[in-house]
């Protein structure tokens, strides 16, 4: 699967969802902190927030794909999985927070379409109020981006 070359565009949303003051919780922000500091989607938006609320359904409405990091407390997690999301209003709408399904389907609605969207969540060990990454989960982050590193190469060698 090459899902993640083709983030490299103004078209393109890397949406890194988190909070860096709950250890492993910061996952998603670590990525787009790595994807900036090696220059990797230059040409794609990225956003740090904390959780989903309705007013992303806006932010995603002009986009072709969004790709969302999330850290994951799923135990039959190995170290990162991605996935297709698709549009789903479902119980998790409360005032201030969402899922992705929802976000996309409350962007169906209002907006008459609904982009591309991948989720990309990264296993996490350690939820306590403090700053930084558990090893293990520093460990499954550098196994996330080697992985994306080698899709873009790939990606790379086809158009060359």
């Amino acid at each position: 699967m090459t899902v993640f070359a083709d983030y490299n565009d103004a078209s393109c949303l890397i949406y890194g969802i988190g909070n860096i003051g709950r250890q492993d919780d910061g996952l998603g922000w670590a990525f787009l902190d790595w994807l900036e500091a090696e220059q990797l989607c230059a040409e794609a938006e990225l956003n740090w927030h904390y959780q989903l609320q309705l007013e992303d359904a806006d932010l995603i409405s002009d986009k072709k794909r969004v790709l969302f990091v999330d850290a994951s407390k799923d135990p039959a997690l190995d170290s990162f999985r991605i996935e297709t999301v698709k549009p789903e209003m479902d119980s998790s709408f409360t005032s201030h927070a969402l899922s992705i399904s929802s976000v996309m389907a409350v962007c169906q609605t209002c907006f008459g379409l609904v982009p591309e969207v991948h989720l990309l969540t990264i296993r996490g060990f350690e939820w306590a109020l403090q700053q930084g990454l558990s090893p293990k989960a520093q460990k499954n982050l550098e196994a996330t981006t080697d992985w994306f590193q080698s899709q873009l190469s790939l990606r790379h060698c086809a158009h060359a």
